[in-house]
């Protein structure tokens, strides 16, 4: 009985190993059939090798200036931009490893240990995602699956993913992919936008407490956030330093001194809108669109068939100089905010009742608004949303909260509440302005500053508007009479009324212009004197000699694209010229004669570094070097004695508001410079074309509308407006000797026939500095 018992125990514990075995080998063998059918795909699409290889996001493409700096992106969802594992320093990497996979180095993708841990732990103690399968997790399964059957297959396929990673990748590269894969929120995708927009670096630069904040926002981006959540991502941050300490990466002495520093956030947000450059950005990003429509991307299977500036990851290496760049936005800022001051001053309501508009009558002001409102965002977005004119109109004389432009705030806005049709009457009361700086050589673009504030004021005055020259379009004429007729800047014609009869050059009627002041000295005048002070009786007879068509005829060699009408009054600058065409026109006259495109861009690659565009020089002979010297020693008068006398003065300590506004900045500039005022009628555009023998820069200033401008001429010529901007700017420039701007003499062409120097003959031009002869009077 007793034997019997013991033989059915033993029979029952056979079974039972048996059964413990078929059991246990039946589940092995269901986890290998559930990876290998995930591996083939049964279980949801799996990547294949080629995606492996180049696994698919979003890049996006860089704009970097000629200094090698990021001056911004173009992206849409994804601001991504990869670096090379080797651009990580070594205590990012060491944060990583020590916070998220302690035993990286040690694994093929799955940590069996960090595994069991998990399991026989619930997950309490840590959890067993790698890096590397966190990768695998952001690449190809970042859809977290529903239901516990669906997180079992989701974390499958990403082992399987990670252990095929491990076989395609280095530890080093899967390292690199993730960092610049994570996103780290603010639009900070990848290891380098966070870098860049928490800490206003390149990753290579971040100290180790900086790297351990980063680090730490792999947990949870939106969870521990630097900019809402300071003391939560300091403790954060203390953890990962912690971990850094555990595992060797730190002294228990350097852990304690780093967990001890503040979190030092200096947070950049990179936006479309904002930073350095915005509107040369803008300028960019049409002429990339241009590019993409001209060049179709090769044949790639499973990529877009054509190139994509916010997914491709282009590199655009441009001309601008970062450096030249910020000194001009500066620059202009500077003189802006003054002037704008006094404008303001001059037209309060009480002096100006139709402000900011001079010289219009009721009727024509509400012609400005009335356009102005129907051209506007608002008008154009209700319309296309199908609302009645009625309506929209009504919504124009609805007060609401808004965030306008404002010179006297840090942030150059404030918050206010005012009717739409009152923003655009406010916005009207602001000066434009503009500039773009040159080197003449190469026609490469250093700098570009299409207005005050890109993010309200987006209509780029360096290419989109036109506006009369003034006085900038006389040395055109100066340069046809001596190239055609060869004369000499010594030679002189005298300073009285002149008339061109009707008829004649195409004239309907007899134009007879007047100087600035409406008198004539009489006097004789060297070609040299009548440039430096914009005496129009001495253009006005060179235009007659020479006649309009040749220089219609020069300043389209030199680039000028718009309509100028072969007729005597464009000696007065009445055409329509761009500061982009302007710079590029006077940058003939330096390099020797010879017209150079202005080119912004000098190459494009794509992510891999294949060079997709390179520039060549646009470039053709316009004036002999003759003629070009003779052409900048002339327009070296305008700083010597004339217009621009100003940037030679030293500035005065007991300023008025006029001297502070025009003369007050001690500019004392002594080397060679070239240049050229211009002012229009009624003070409606003020201009500085500036000249070294390497650099070339055109300003312009002035109101949205002709009707917006100064009342007088002391404020409102060219040499008030708009010199000031170019020598605050010259000033950086030259503080800068990395730059390279030139203080040399202009070249001198060998056997020179032209005679340029006009103390021979005793004509040298006053020194003195005429705040008016700048004027253009359009009576014709």
């Amino acid at each position: 009985m007793a034997k019997a018992r013991k033989k059915k125990v033993s029979s029952n514990f056979s079974k039972f190993i048996k059964w413990f075995w078929i059991l246990f080998a039946s589940g092995l063998f269901l986890i290998f059939l559930i990876f290998l059918l995930a591996s083939w795909g049964f279980l949801g699409e799996m990547p294949t090798f080629e995606r492996l290889e180049n696994p698919q996001t979003n890049l996006a493409t860089e704009i970097i200036s000629s200094d090698g700096q990021t001056l911004g992106k173009y992206y849409l969802d994804d601001n991504r931009t990869p670096v090379s594992y080797d651009e990580l320093p070594d205590n990012l990497v060491h944060a990583l490893v020590a916070t998220e996979d302690a035993r990286y180095y040690d694994h093929s993708g799955i940590d069996a240990i960090g595994t069991i841990r998990a399991i026989v732990f619930l997950g309490k103690r840590g959890g067993a995602s790698t890096i590397t399968q966190q990768l695998s997790k952001l690449l190809f399964t970042k859809r977290i699956s529903g239901g516990a059957a669906g997180r079992i297959i989701q974390k499958v396929k990403e082992w399987i993913i990670a252990i095929r990673l491990e076989r395609q990748y280095t530890k080093e590269e899967i390292i690199a992919m993730y960092m610049n894969t994570y996103d780290f929120g603010y639009a900070a995708d990848g290891i380098r936008s966070a870098s860049r927009i928490y800490f206003g670096k390149e990753p290579s630069g971040l100290k180790t407490e900086e790297s351990a904040v980063l680090v730490g926002m792999l947990k949870n981006s939106s969870l521990y956030n630097p900019i809402r959540r300071e003391e939560l991502v300091l403790n954060r941050r203390n953890t990962v330093l912690g971990q850094m300490a555990k595992y060797d990466y730190l002294t228990e002495k350097g852990k304690d001194s780093l967990q001890s520093l503040r979190m030092d956030i200096n947070f950049n947000p990179e936006s479309h809108r904002e930073g350095l450059a915005t509107y040369f950005r803008m300028y960019l990003q049409g002429y990339l669109n241009n590019w993409i429509e001209n060049n179709p991307k090769p044949a790639v299977e499973g990529e877009r068939d054509r190139w994509n500036i916010y997914l491709d990851g282009l590199k655009v290496y441009t001309t601008i100089d970062s450096r030249m760049q910020k000194n001009a936005e500066d620059a202009l800022k500077e003189h802006m905010k003054r002037l704008q001051k006094e404008f303001f001053h001059q037209n309060t309501p009480d002096r100006n009742n139709t402000a900011p508009f001079l010289d219009l009558n009721t009727e024509e002001t509400n012609r400005i608004m009335e356009r102005a409102m129907r051209t506007s965002e608002r008008w154009r977005i209700m319309k296309s949303n199908g609302v009645s004119e009625k309506e929209i109109r009504a919504s124009f004389t609805e007060k609401t909260e808004m965030t306008v432009f404002d010179w006297n705030s840090d942030t150059q806005e404030k918050d206010t509440v005012m009717t739409p049709l009152d923003s655009i009457r406010y916005y009207k009361t602001f000066l434009r302005a503009a500039m773009m700086s040159m080197e003449p050589q190469t026609g490469h673009v250093r700098a570009w500053v299409g207005g005050l504030n890109y993010k309200h004021f987006q209509y780029d005055n360096v290419i989109q508007g036109a506006r009369q020259a003034g006085s900038t379009f006389k040395p055109f004429v100066y340069a046809a009479a001596i190239d055609q007729l060869r004369l000499s800047p010594c030679d002189s014609l005298p300073d009285s009324q002149y008339c061109i009869e009707a008829g004649k050059h195409g004239n309907p009627e007899p134009w007879c212009p007047k100087n600035a002041d409406g008198k004539f000295s009489g006097k004789m005048y060297t070609l040299k004197r009548g440039l430096a002070n914009s005496v129009n009786s001495v253009t006005a007879q060179l235009i007659d000699r020479v006649g309009p068509k040749p220089v219609v005829a020069i300043v389209k060699d030199l680039g000028l694209t718009g309509e100028i009408l072969e007729v005597p009054s464009i000696a007065l600058g009445t055409p329509d010229i761009n500061v982009y065409e302007m710079v590029g026109a006077y940058g003939t006259f330096v390099n020797q004669g010879v017209y150079v495109k202005p080119v912004m861009v000098t190459r494009i690659e794509d992510k891999n570094g294949t060079v997709l565009y390179e520039y060549v020089p646009e470039t053709k002979d316009v004036l002999s070097r003759e003629v070009a010297y003779a052409m900048v020693n002339l327009m070296e008068g305008v700083t010597e004695g004339g217009s621009g006398t100003r940037l030679r003065h030293s500035g005065s300590k007991d300023q008025t508001v006029y001297k502070e506004v025009i003369t007050g900045y001690p500019y004392q500039f002594t080397n060679p410079i070239a240049g050229k005022t211009g002012t229009t009628q009624n003070q409606s555009d003020g201009w500085f074309m500036g000249m070294v023998p390497n650099l070339v820069t055109g300003v312009w200033v002035g109101g949205e509308d002709r009707a917006t401008h100064f009342k007088s001429i002391l404020y409102g010529q060219g040499a008030s407006m708009a010199l000031p901007i170019w020598a605050l700017y010259m000033k950086s420039n030259y503080a800068n000797e990395e730059l390279g701007i030139s203080m040399e003499e202009f070249p001198k062409p060998e056997g020179l026939t032209i005679n340029v120097d006009c103390s021979k003959e005793n004509l040298d031009t006053p020194q003195k500095d005429n705040l008016e002869d700048d004027l253009d009077d359009f009576d014709f």
